[in-house]
């Protein structure tokens, strides 16, 4: 019962933000100009800055674990290329395949993670190694398979889709922000006390804007029309991905804290960044809104129940 209540008080609170959003829109005091500056505010400033601040804080040197962030990485890969090409096999409806891919593999783990691993251990450096594993995977694939799926016209899908994929890695805020934040960590963050909390005041607002926008921009009966693609995709984030990766990971050894972050890594709610992303490169906004919803719903539930058996056979 504990860990329910624990799990409870992790997702809901995050779930009724973005309730609070829809509410807010549905009385008229948000409107579409705001969903869009938001979401466009988001993705360019405050959730870069919230990356770089959680990175640039991180003692690389000091804590970094070869096996545990190769770990991280290759697992975040199959999940992607595995997600992609299932989707580009079974996926009736061309245009869900990018926004599909992305919200089914891609967790939110700078969001929640951090903050679940601090509640049971008191801190998050494994977090943060895990982070360096995968966040940056996260929006390199994010950015290939959006711009590969996007819904351009065919010419420019037909034309430079590498040359394309390429340039839009390199100009994605978020990744600038990660390499940023690398880089800063490596000289163990020289910048002043001014600087850094300027810094931690913008990110602060990254996690309860993107709810609120994504609330605010969701589309019920739109969403509703797409249940079977957000269930698949709730399936893949929530179960599957954990159930192939967490018992590999015990096998080779990974226990306690690396454990939870891995289960964060493979069986968290997709995050919001996932529907900022999809809207800023012309994907389906509605199917990520209605999988990241969903997802945090029935992550109270799903990641309890992986707590429960990960303590019952002693690995946590």
């Amino acid at each position: 019962m504990s860990d329910l209540i624990f799990s409870v008080n992790v997702t809901i609170p995050i779930f009724l933000v973005m309730v609070v959003g829809y509410f807010l829109r549905r009385i008229g005091m948000l409107n579409d100009s705001f969903v869009a500056a938001a979401n466009k505010f988001n993705f360019k400033v405050t959730l870069p800055v919230m990356l770089f601040r959680d990175l640039s804080t991180v003692d690389i040197q000091d804590v970094f674990d070869v096996k545990f962030v190769l770990f991280c990485a290759i697992a975040t890969s199959i999940c992607f290329w595995g997600v992609w090409g299932l989707a580009k096999i079974f996926m009736k409806d061309r245009t869900m395949i990018g926004a599909f891919t992305q919200a089914s593999f891609r967790s939110s783990a700078a969001v929640m993670g951090l903050a679940f691993i601090q509640n049971i251990y008191g801190s998050a450096t494994m977090g943060s190694l895990m982070i360096i594993g995968a966040v940056p995977l996260y929006n390199i694939y994010s950015v290939i398979v959006l711009t590969f799926e996007g819904n351009t016209p065919e010419t420019e899908r037909d034309a430079g889709k590498i040359r394309q994929a390429g340039i839009n890695i390199l100009k994605n805020p978020i990744i600038i922000g990660i390499v940023l934040g690398l880089i800063v960590a490596l000289f163990h963050n020289p910048m002043p006390t001014l600087v850094n909390k300027t810094v931690d005041s913008i990110a602060q607002m990254a996690t309860p804007l993107a709810l609120v926008a994504l609330g605010a921009g969701f589309e019920g009966r739109k969403a509703l029309a797409k249940i079977r693609p957000t269930l698949a995709a709730a399936f893949i984030k929530l179960i599957a991905q954990a159930a192939v990766f967490i018992p590999v990971a015990g096998i080779l050894g990974f226990r306690g804290e690396k454990l939870i972050a891995l289960l964060i890594m493979l069986a968290a709610p997709a995050t919001p960044s996932c529907y900022i992303m999809a809207k800023n490169m012309n994907n389906d906004g509605v199917l990520t809104a209605s999988i990241v919803v969903t997802t945090t719903l029935l992550a109270a539930i799903t990641l309890t129940v992986w707590i429960f058996i990960l303590k019952s056979v002693g690995w946590i």
